[in-house]
């Protein structure tokens, strides 16, 4: 059970949905060779295995050692059907290994004519050149490359030779499958670890960069007054809860270290070239990579809100969300508090809902303060503004708790983006929807980022009393020409940023 890679080669569906309901197994992590699973799945042709990582989180554009994708190995095996799944997911289709093939040029030379032709009509270029100055239709045999030069120029291609050019220069990076030890290291050796340089201080303790195992981390250096037993216990029963490898838009806690032998307890997780999401918006994101932050916060908060019991003392917004290589968002787990580190104090007060500021903990509804502080996190992707910032956190608590100051949504947004803010913000906690509710509707946003169509769906879902209301029927697109419910909002114009 322990060797996922077998059990993806030989298309064990049973033990890999086992393998993936393990929260501490990642499912995007990397063989000898930097496969992943889904590499082996399409490779082989394990279909159902294909569709289950896929649904999971797979990453679609992982390459191997030798920067193949899941598309190249599917398509120099002829699994069309694998071929047309990873298109439908956005599969680059001309992404180039170290030789400079392209999966077309993988097709062509296999003669999988009918993945060819696929490619083909899905944007594979037919002009690209290796290293070796070769394009996909110098791999094909004369019928093929007949068929793929027509289709092509019906489609526009420019069929003048594109030459070999290594686009990842110093400063990319490859998506690469994760180190597949990490994961089964819970402690951690604090003489193997190097502190490099400190990213940050503040109140809880400091951030480093490092290195564990041979990985670039980040180390978490806790400030504990009076490091007791009793602490020690807690903490020990409370980091393992933290390592959730399962799924893409959660960044786990790889592991920890006791005090002694570290001088201060500490805790490890994954190196993120972009740093934070507060980091990143505040330099600039155009809209179709907002919408995509937005989608993978919802997809991770979703997975979060169906753990029981619900991870403790996790307060979302911009600091505490990671960006990833390929520009993924994932909630991390390292800035999670434990029970020890300051009780009841609020570090962004401007992302906590108002309940969240007046009442104990035990005393509010934790999905519906989550989805505040989603709602919090939308308007700074709208308008890439800090929340709140000419005053002290002192000030925010007080007036979000008592004088209702709430975020103001500038003119020029997009009118569905308004619509999503004001339900994920109701002032009754009770009518503010659940994250598996808005997931279909940020997915419809990112297909349709210009808003030209309504996208919240109807008649299945009702905006009545202030709140999302589901109905029997199933989720789907409206149009503004059947809806008579009145729950859509209009379609303006384009918004300046979603």
């Amino acid at each position: 059970m322990d060797d996922i890679f077998t059990q993806c080669r030989e298309g064990n569906a049973v033990a890999v949905r086992l393998w993936l309901d393990n929260t501490e197994n990642d499912l995007n992590q990397g063989d000898d060779h930097g496969f992943s699973p889904l590499h082996w799945a399409c490779r082989e042709g394990r279909s159902s295995v294909v569709d289950m990582l896929i649904m999971r989180g797979g990453r679609i554009n992982v390459m191997n050692r030798g920067d193949d994708t899941p598309l190249h190995l599917a398509s120099s095996h002829g699994h069309r059907d694998i071929v047309g799944k990873l298109i439908q997911c956005k599969a680059d289709t001309n992404t180039v290994n170290e030789h400079g093939n392209t999966p077309l040029h993988y097709a062509c030379f296999w003669g999988q004519d009918l993945v060819a032709e696929d490619l083909v009509t899905n944007g594979a270029q037919v002009s690209i050149c290796n290293k070796y100055g070769q394009t996909p239709m110098d791999k094909a045999k004369p019928h093929l490359r007949e068929i793929l030069k027509e289709k092509a120029e019906k489609l526009g291609q420019n069929l003048t030779k594109v030459p070999f050019k290594d686009s990842f220069w110093k400063g990319t990076t490859r998506t690469r499958p994760r180190n597949g030890t990490l994961n089964k290291l819970a402690g951690v050796d604090f003489k193997q670890l190097s502190l490099l340089a400190k990213i940050n201080e503040n109140q809880s303790g400091e951030l480093w960069q490092g290195r564990w195992q041979g990985n670039d981390v980040v180390v978490k250096v806790l400030k504990v007054r009076d490091w007791t037993t009793r602490k020690s216990r807690d903490f020990n029963e409370e980091y393992p809860k933290l390592r959730i490898f399962s799924h893409p838009n959660v960044l786990p806690m790889l592991g920890a270290c006791q005090s002694p032998p570290a001088p201060h307890p500490i805790v490890i997780t994954h190196w993120m070239p972009y740093g934070s999401l507060y980091n990143v918006l505040h330099e600039g994101t155009n809209q179709t990579q907002a919408v995509k932050f937005a989608l993978d916060i919802a997809c991770g908060m979703a997975f979060l809100h169906t753990l029981e019991p619900m991870i403790p003392r996790h307060s979302l917004n911009s600091k505490s969300v990671m960006i990833d290589e390929d520009m993924t968002a994932r909630i991390s787990m390292s800035d999670v508090k434990f029970s020890f580190q300051c009780p009841g104090r609020m570090y962004s007060p401007a992302w906590v809902a108002p309940e969240a500021l007046q009442k104990k903990p035990e005393d509010i509804n934790r999905r519906s303060a989550d989805m505040w502080s989603f709602a919090v996190l939308l308007w700074e992707l709208v308008t890439r503004e800090v929340p709140f910032a000419d005053l002290s956190n002192m000030e925010i608590g007080m007036k979000v708790a008592l004088e209702g100051l709430r975020p103001t949504i500038p003119p020029g947004i997009s009118p569905h983006i308004c619509k999503l803010m004001k339900i994920c913000m109701n002032e009754d906690p009770a009518k503010r929807p659940k994250f598996d509710m808005i997931v279909p509707i940020l997915e419809k946003m990112q297909d349709n980022p210009w808003g030209e169509t309504p996208l919240f769906p109807c008649p299945s879902w009702c905006w009545t009393g202030g709140a999302l209301k589901p109905f029997s029927l199933p989720l789907r697109r409206c149009s503004p020409y059947h809806c008579t419910a009145g729950c859509c909002p209009h379609p303006g114009s384009r918004p300046s940023f979603f």
